[in-house]
């Protein structure tokens, strides 16, 4: 933790004084009106995490059963993105890279990787050709997308966070037209897997062909996806978003998988993988009023997900597998349940049914720059919630200070009821640059 905080200190030694020099009065330079060829730019953040552990938990005693820990964890990580851009004629060259820095209990770790680099070719004013390591955000809805396909799964929690990308290839295709059909544009894309490129999306040795269509039809945008290519099962879906009124917007997602997998444990303990046709669905508004507040409520289901009783099976083998521990030192049960955590029942929503709700409002009481938030999410399988308080602040040029708190509430063998944490506080001090 020692060298993470002298990193943070080196790096605010350095940026405080760009923020203070923001405060000066501005000169008017006109060659800073010309489209420079390059941009370069990033953003700095640190975030310490304070964690109130629930010892009786079953993600808890799975994680710590051999090293308890107190009631309290304190976590120290810090995030160094870096972004350029070269532009030239036709040709375009794009790059993200992302190090993440942790210092936790079980001592510090840094991973640094590109989240993309890829390049671009134009030869046309509507056909365009990228080629590289990249992120394509399919997806209408905002903490959930289920034809997100060639994208990894957004974290519910912090939906807006940039992701790491794929590598791949891909074109898009634009028309215009006058019309019901005011656009329209094709993006294949091809995504190779295999031991040493892309190795963790899917079955190695394998060449994925995915596409989406897009519409914009009597004011609506559409989209038709699909993905095949042996890596993951096929599939096929479809979202939509519509403007009903200046400040009502509706959206939706529907996925279809074939051949959809998932490993799946009864009450006797034993694990046995099922193969089945799975469906996908979100269905979403989102409403800004004339003070400002911006209301998001999303309704998300899953066929791939569990049931509440494949979880509490789940949550069962965990709890008798630690006392088993306790009592003889054994630990087959909790190894066995770590495979199965890390094959599905630890990913975050890993059950059917969400109901996502989030409260933004803008400036309240004319204080500016300040934006209050408040975040719920219900599985609605097990009525089990967790509520996310947060408060911005953006006042200085630049920065920007966020103080987050995560509440959890639920019963034993619910989802909620059974993460590792009741509570967490995190702090986000960040600086653009």
């Amino acid at each position: 933790m020692k060298r993470l905080w002298v990193i943070f200190s080196i790096l605010t030694f350095w940026l405080i004084p760009a923020a203070v020099n923001a405060e000066e009065a501005y000169t008017f330079d006109p060659g800073e009106t010309e489209k420079k060829p390059y941009h370069i730019g990033g953003y700095i953040e640190f975030k310490p995490i304070l964690f109130g552990l629930d010892r009786e938990s079953a993600f808890y005693k799975l994680r710590f059963f051999s090293d308890p820990r107190g009631q309290n964890l304190l976590e120290a990580n810090g995030r160094i993105q870096l972004e350029g851009s070269y532009e030239k004629n036709i040709f375009r060259i794009y790059a993200k890279t992302n190090t993440d820095l942790k210092a936790s209990y079980s001592g510090e770790s840094e991973r640094s990787t590109f989240y993309e680099l890829y390049g671009s070719v134009k030869p046309l004013s509507n056909l365009k050709f990228d080629v590289g390591k990249k992120t394509m955000k399919w997806g209408k809805g905002y903490a959930w997308n289920p034809v997100a396909f060639v994208d990894r799964p957004k974290d519910p929690d912090d939906p807006e966070q940039a992701m790491e990308g794929y590598i791949l290839a891909t074109a898009d295709y634009i028309r215009s037209f006058d019309g019901p059909l005011k656009t329209f544009s094709f993006t294949p894309v091809l995504l190779p897997v295999y031991d040493h490129v892309n190795s963790d999306f899917g079955n190695n040795n394998n060449l994925n062909i995915a596409g989406r269509f897009y519409f914009l039809l009597y004011d609506t945008d559409i989209d038709f996806m699909f993905m095949t290519g042996g890596s993951k099962s096929d599939r096929y879906g479809f979202d939509f978003s519509r403007n009903l009124s200046t400040n009502l917007e509706v959206h939706g997602e529907y996925a279809y998988f074939r051949n959809s997998r998932k490993n799946v444990l009864d009450a006797s303990g034993i694990s046995r993988q099922i193969e089945t046709q799975a469906h996908s669905f979100l269905i979403g508004i989102r409403y800004l009023t004339s003070f400002d507040l911006t209301t998001i409520i999303e309704f998300y289901h899953s066929d791939a997900g569990f049931s509440s009783d494949e979880m509490k099976n789940f949550y069962s083998l965990i709890h008798y597998g630690y006392n088993l521990y306790q009592s003889s030192g054994k630990t087959a049960l909790l190894d066995q349940a770590q495979q199965l955590a890390e094959s599905g029942y630890a990913r975050a929503n890993a059950m059917q049914n969400y109901i996502y709700l989030r409260f933004s409002q803008k400036e309240p009481f004319d204080i500016l720059y300040f934006t209050p938030s408040i975040t719920g999410m219900m599985s609605a399988d097990d009525q089990s919630w967790s509520l996310t308080p947060e408060l911005l602040y953006t006042g200085i040029t630049n920065w920007e200070f966020r103080l987050r708190s995560g509440i959890i509430f639920g019963a034993r063998n619910s989802e909620f009821g059974e993460k590792q944490n009741d509570y967490r506080v995190e702090l986000r001090v960040g600086y653009y640059f």
